[in-house]
């Protein structure tokens, strides 16, 4: 992994966003489009100080950063276990997935209201609406992990009278590895999304309150001061769940980017 960082590639990324954060600044006013659609970056980062002393930044940014890592793991643990037995039982598959299908479809954004009516003004509703976002796509990864192992290894196993309890932890929970990470990258990135839902629909804490606060201000440097808080948040948790997999996952082949 650390092979594919390579000095030129490093430049190349950090030229972009040289590219990027300068079009930012001098983009907006060579266009002659107005500060209150699309502010100068040095607009975005005095507003950013501003929310800071003001407001307490990085007090909300902790809060959020809370509820995001709260609703990952509960997101995770859940999207988990359900995952896994519905990989091995086809009957539980057959009997919970309409539901839990009907859980996913319906929009999250309608339920973040009833949650706040439920649980209150405080962090459950958050945490709550993450879970939710994480689940589905980590057990559906986890699901179809489990259903792709070959059967002949599992025949094999039986075979030499291995367990079901066996089967599951020598072969199907080290093959669903993979797919499990990659359910945990894409719910790294949910769990922000979920937590902002749940911050817009109720409460007087966290990065989403402020971006309600200071929109209705017309404060649109301050809102996309907050965009990019929860974008890093998203960022960071993106990478940790990469640096867990790498460890886990240690064993596996990487593929060559040397010809890239």
């Amino acid at each position: 992994m650390m092979a594919a960082f390579t000095p030129v590639r490093i430049a190349a990324s950090l030229a972009l966003l040289a590219v990027f954060l300068a079009a930012w600044e001098f983009g907006p006013p060579a266009l002659g489009i107005k500060s209150y659609i699309i502010p100068q970056l040095s607009s975005v980062l005095t507003g950013l100080v501003e929310m800071q002393a003001t407001d307490r930044l990085l007090h909300h940014a902790q809060i959020t950063t809370f509820e995001v890592v709260v609703g990952f793991l509960l997101g995770a643990l859940f999207g988990m276990v359900v995952g896994y037995v519905l990989g091995i039982s086809l009957t539980a598959e057959v009997v919970l997935s309409p539901y839990i299908l009907g859980l996913q479809i319906a929009p999250k954004v309608a339920f973040a209201p009833l949650f706040v009516l439920w649980l209150g003004f405080g962090l459950e509703p958050r945490i709550v609406v993450a879970l939710l976002i994480v689940f589905f796509p980590i057990m559906v990864n986890v699901m179809t992990a489990v259903r792709g192992v070959d059967p002949d290894l599992i025949n094999l196993a039986r075979s030499f009278r291995a367990s079901r309890m066996q089967i599951f932890w020598k072969i199907e929970f080290p093959a669903s590895m993979p797919a499990l990470f990659a359910g945990l990258r894409i719910g790294a990135t949910l769990a922000v999304i979920g937590v902002t839902v749940g911050e817009f629909a109720g409460g007087n804490t966290g990065v989403g309150y402020l971006i309600v606060l200071t929109a209705g201000a017309a404060e649109t440097a301050k809102v996309f001061g907050a965009i990019i808080v929860l974008t890093l948040i998203g960022i960071v948790a993106y990478w940790l769940v990469i640096i867990v997999e790498r460890r886990v996952l240690h064993y596996m082949p990487s593929r060559s980017l040397d010809s890239l």
